[in-house]
């Protein structure tokens, strides 16, 4: 996925709006209005480097003197101590950017950490790791950034680019007659020719009604192992699969070689902890 600069500048106006409101009260009280530094982002934490490109978007929309240098690349595997990137130029922006840029820069690293050791759960598998839309509402591009820098892939990414039948779907088709999902496809490939659909299976009665169906792909929702490789079987190749639920790491192994296309994880954006990163200031010269 390539960020948007539009995007990554509203993204930034609106965090810098929410942090610095009328000003940074603290720093244009007690830092010199000429002064210039540098300062180092170091991580504290092995990790997955993500958000480069926001952080030095941030401190331009906070002065265009300030000049950010990345040391490592996006996607790079980073050992405690690591310098991530530099930031240099007016002190009192430097400072009023910290945290902001911190937010992100952790947040990033954080998704792309959690997303590689899925990725390397698998091994050499052909089945590859998905994302979801459990994301956070305004940083979702952000955030399936970092899982392609991790070495997942997106799922679709939102409501509009791939048609996703879910269960309340399927639901509210029963009211218009049986066959519930058929009717939904039908629904769905006469409104929307042109996108792909998927559909949510919780059953092996499910997946047999979507195969039949035409679909491109088919979900296995909340299944056991049994139960994916007899679906797969049903399947027989009439759709690419993705399993979902109940994924966890040490479950992988188990499913490596089970012949799924995908494996999607919501934890990858939902549950991925901040990777603690510091801002050092280097102290200019007297």
């Amino acid at each position: 996925m390539i960020l948007n600069d539009d995007m990554l500048r509203c993204l930034c106006r609106t965090a810098l709006a929410e942090d610095v409101g009328s000003g940074d009260a603290t720093t244009l009280a007690v830092v010199p209005e000429h002064l210039e530094t540098e300062a180092h982002f170091i991580t504290r934490q092995e990790c997955v480097c993500a958000g480069l490109p926001i952080v030095a978007a941030l401190f331009a929309e906070l002065d265009r003197n300030l000049v950010v240098t990345p040391h490592v690349q996006e996607g790079a595997f980073c050992r405690p101590g690591t310098t991530l990137a530099t930031v240099a130029g007016p002190a009192r922006a430097i400072l009023t950017g910290e945290r902001t840029a911190l937010n992100f820069l952790q947040r990033l690293c954080g998704v792309a950490t959690v997303t590689r050791r899925y990725v390397t759960a698998l091994g050499d598998s052909s089945t590859r790791i998905l994302d979801t839309r459990k994301t956070t509402p305004g940083m979702r591009l952000l955030e399936k950034y970092a899982v392609t820098m991790g070495g997942g892939q997106n799922h679709r990414l939102g409501l509009y680019d791939r048609i996703m039948i879910k269960d309340n779907h399927r639901e509210m088709a029963k009211f218009a007659g049986p066959d519930s999902i058929a009717r939904a496809v039908r629904a769905c490939r006469e409104k929307y020719p042109r996108l792909e659909i998927e559909v949510e299976a919780d059953s092996l009665e499910e997946v047999a009604a979507a195969a039949a169906a035409g679909v491109e792909y088919i979900l296995l929702d909340n299944m056991t192992d049994a139960e994916m490789a007899e679906a797969i079987r049903i399947i027989a190749g009439r759709a690419r699969t993705e399993a979902s639920g109940g994924i966890t790491l040490e479950r992988l192994p188990r499913l490596r070689n089970l012949g799924l296309d995908f494996i999607s994880v919501g934890a990858l954006t939902h549950s991925a902890p901040a990777i603690d990163i510091g801002l050092d200031i280097i102290c200019p010269e007297q």
